[in-house]
């Protein structure tokens, strides 16, 4: 007779399982849908067709249509992660196991020296792939630590994977290459950029930079004073005294974040 009840009470137990399972289904059904479309990877915070088409924005998939897109996807979807501010996404000396993708909010890249003293080298924004240079090779760990600068949304995609999407597209090939080389220059004119020691040297850098980007003497610079301070690793009153003193030399005009050049040869001469 026990054993009999045991039967029973086993069934029972099965079958309010089952009716769980099934109200859990129909209550997300969209969401099992989408994430039973593609692997165990996938952690869905936003949908495949906003994927696709905020993947459209990024140089890794650049002269590529949403469908060639969705082909490279293909059973490699990755796994999407939200951040919250300020969390670490990635210490420096981490292996690099994926590539990651920022897909919304942004992110900052920092290196802190033996003393303490952090230095911002970057902030991120979207649609841009995070480290990708050092996705492959014999030392492929990150050299800074990334942070969410915002709320973010990082898509990551194991690299035996994205191999395999390289090897199927040769356009995501040529972009991947590209993103490579231009992470090269990147890094080289920011060595160039800190090798100056004087903060009026890195000021005129930044400028003269900008002037460049502008094909104009006139422009607005994209950074704050704070900003600035943690992009040139000083503290910010330093910044403050750079620029009024350098204001007062008529070396440059400011106005808020609007900045004329008037004497180019003056502040190059800072470079030295």
């Amino acid at each position: 007779m026990s054993a009999l009840i045991r039967g029973f009470t086993i069934i029972y137990v099965l079958l309010s399982l089952k009716w769980t399972k099934i109200n859990v289904i129909c209550r997300y059904s969209d969401e099992l849908k989408t994430f039973f479309a593609h692997n165990s990877y996938i952690h869905m915070v936003l949908a495949e067709d906003r994927v696709i088409e905020l993947l459209g924005e990024s140089s890794l998939f650049s002269g590529m249509d949403s469908r060639d897109i969705s082909a490279v996807l293909s059973g490699h979807m990755g796994r999407i992660k939200s951040y919250a501010k300020g969390a670490m996404i990635a210490q420096a000396g981490d292996e690099v196991r994926s590539l990651h993708i920022l897909l919304q909010g942004s992110v900052k890249g920092e290196m802190v020296d033996f003393a303490g003293k952090v230095i911002k080298i970057e902030d991120i924004l979207p649609v841009r792939p995070l480290a990708p240079a050092f996705l492959f090779g014999q030392q492929n760990n990150y050299p800074v630590n990334i942070t969410a600068g915002e709320d973010a949304a990082i898509l990551s995609i194991p690299r035996d994977l994205f191999l395999i999407m390289l090897q199927g597209s040769g356009k995501m090939l040529e972009n991947f290459i590209s993103s490579i080389s231009s992470r090269g220059q990147f890094l080289s004119s920011k060595i160039k950029f800190l090798s100056f020691t004087t903060i009026k040297g890195k000021l005129a850098q930044y400028l003269l930079d900008l002037s460049a980007q502008n094909a104009s003497s006139s422009f607005t610079i994209p950074h704050s004073q704070s900003q600035l301070s943690e992009l040139f690793g000083v503290a910010r009153p330093s910044i403050g005294r750079a620029i009024s003193e350098l204001n007062r030399d008529g070396v440059f005009r400011t106005e808020g974040k609007q900045f004329e050049i008037l004497d180019h040869a003056g502040l190059s001469s800072y470079l030295k």
